[in-house]
């Protein structure tokens, strides 16, 4: 397969900004439950003030959990090679996993795989709203291949924080000594 035409998307939760206005989150909150409710479309509103809150200016301080994915993603791009990698949110934070897809698509990508940070099953977000939001994708870009690298593999996972753990308590024997 062509790596020039491979994309991994690496799709966080996504923060809120330390200064975003809490009336406006709380307002979005109240809006998105309303509508999940009634199993309803979003409103204009509802739209509105996410593009808003997806949108804040955010630096390091304000969103330091946008600034850790982007750190991940820059450890990641490096093992990827040639294969193109951006990152995208579920929530709270642009680009969306369809903005980062279109324009992968519009870049000549024709295998995009999508990957969560969100690692543990149960979540609604790795569960529920990403897969929808790929089948949506998938019927978009049906001459794209469209793959959700999920779920992880728990064993990985628990190996993965083994040795983090592992690393944890050399270092915490070192310094005792």
């Amino acid at each position: 397969m062509n790596t020039e035409k491979r994309a991994v998307v690496l799709v966080g939760h996504g923060g809120l900004p330390s200064d975003c206005p809490d009336d406006l989150v709380a307002r979005l909150k109240r809006l998105e439950n309303q509508r999940r409710k009634q199993n309803l479309p979003p409103t204009e509103e509802e739209l509105e003030i996410d593009h808003k809150i997806r949108q804040w200016p955010r630096t390091p301080e304000s969103d330091p959990y946008k600034n850790g994915l982007e750190a991940i993603a820059l450890q990641l791009s490096a093992r990827l090679g040639p294969v193109k990698l951006v990152t995208a949110y579920n929530e709270f934070c642009a680009p969306t996993l369809e903005e980062a897809v279109d324009g992968l698509v519009q870049a000549g990508k024709d295998h995009i795989s999508l990957v969560s940070t969100m690692f543990t099953p149960g979540g609604s977000h790795s569960e529920i709203e990403i897969p929808e939001e790929v089948r949506d994708l998938q019927l978009k870009y049906p001459e794209v291949e469209i793959v959700y690298a999920w779920p992880f593999d728990l064993r990985k996972v628990a190996e993965m924080l083994f040795q983090h753990i592992e690393s944890f308590q050399s270092s915490t024997q070192k310094q005792e000594v």
